[in-house]
């Protein structure tokens, strides 16, 4: 069994920030560094423990301080969506990394054959166009790239659509004289496990069975990554909303609020007299349009009340029936339904032990979405 022992993060290179979260600018991402910590450290075990490797998505945090975070751990290497994520993090030096997104277009061909020349990049592809693309950026950086077979197993986003269609592709990328075929990948729905591993489990066996190779099974998603079924055939797990979960994974069970380590800090800037709400200066360009299956777009966490309207630089939020409402001033802290597009949409967050503010850390991969 791994003997974990814990210690301490390095926040030595942070920004100088006011004291506490009273004295900071508004709107701010709050990140409590404890919970962060504490939710990485407890994936990190229970991946040793399943003998899977973590292979963590960092699409949520965007920032190289928590992916050497995640490295230092134990990850096996990082997932990221897009190449300008990947070029951020391979310049501060994290050399093993997984593009999980189809390469296509001539600039990001030569994009990839940069970054392939001196790092371990992996792809995806559902596609032969893809793989010969990725097969030119291969050539460009003259060394081979692995290539893993996206499997649609529910996600209905990308993907093959049979085990079949797998083994077809796998044949193809394997024929390639610049790709190394890896194996399997899929993003499945929630709540499909079964499903994708059954999907997996066919179309591993017949690679297999065609004296193709498929050494590595990805498969990923932080709403059910608790749960051990369906797992059998997985070698590595890609999550990402873990680290700092959201109100969408409290509402799943999937985390409970005290796992939640990100919130909106937004400032009363109005109390109309009608007494029904107040405005924050936090509006769709702080805590994200995205509803993630809710009537609002967050709830303040000291009392539960809806953020209940959004434009781009208000948020409204519910007062009716509460007692000794913020007024004018005030500062509130707003659970967001989706921490990934929140943090995206700042240059830096806070990093917080409480109400005292340890440092201000910088979002490297801000908006690198091509």
């Amino acid at each position: 069994m791994i003997e974990w022992k814990m210690r301490e993060m390095d926040l030595s290179d942070l920004k100088r920030a006011p004291s506490t979260i009273w004295e900071l600018e508004t709107p701010v991402p709050l990140v409590d560094v404890d919970v962060a910590c504490r939710n990485l450290e407890r994936w990190q075990r229970r991946c040793e423990q399943l003998g899977i490797a973590n292979r963590p998505h960092i699409k949520t945090h965007k920032m190289v301080l928590w992916a050497n975070e995640q490295l230092r751990l134990g990850a096996l290497g990082i997932t990221v969506q897009k190449l300008g994520e990947a070029e951020v993090m391979a310049r501060a030096g994290i050399t093993d990394i997984f593009v999980t997104y189809n390469i296509v277009g001539a600039g990001k061909v030569k994009r990839l054959a940069r970054l392939a020349r001196s790092n371990e990049i992996k792809v995806t592809a559902d596609n032969r166009e893809c793989c010969r693309q990725t097969a030119h950026a291969a050539a460009r950086a003259g060394r081979a790239i692995g290539v893993f077979v996206e499997c649609d197993t529910g996600g209905k986003r990308n993907g093959v659509q049979s085990p079949e269609e797998a083994l077809e592709l796998a044949r193809f990328i394997d024929g390639q004289r610049f790709l190394e075929l890896e194996g399997l990948m899929t993003f499945p729905a929630n709540g499909s496990r079964i499903a994708s591993a059954e999907f997996l489990s066919k179309s591993q066996d017949l690679l297999l069975a065609a004296g193709l190779p498929c050494n590595a099974v990805s498969s990923g998603g932080s709403t059910d990554m608790w749960s051990a079924e369906g797992l059998e055939r997985v070698t590595e797990y890609r999550a990402g909303t873990y680290i700092f979960n959201d109100r969408s994974l409290v509402d799943s069970n999937s985390c409970s609020l005290d796992d939640c380590a990100v919130t909106v800090l937004a400032t009363v800037v109005s109390k109309p007299s009608s007494g029904d709400r107040i405005t924050l200066d936090a509006g769709s360009k702080a805590l994200t349009s995205d509803l993630r299956n809710f009537n609002d777009y967050g709830i303040e966490l000291a009392s539960g009340n809806p953020v209940y309207s959004l434009s781009e630089e208000h948020g409204l939020l519910d007062v009716r029936g509460w007692e000794g409402a913020p007024a004018v001033g005030d500062m509130v802290r707003i659970l967001p339904n989706h921490v990934c597009p929140v943090i995206n949409l700042f240059d830096e967050v806070a990093l917080v032990r409480g109400e005292e503010v340890v440092g201000m850390a910088t979002v490297d991969a801000r908006g690198k979405v091509q």
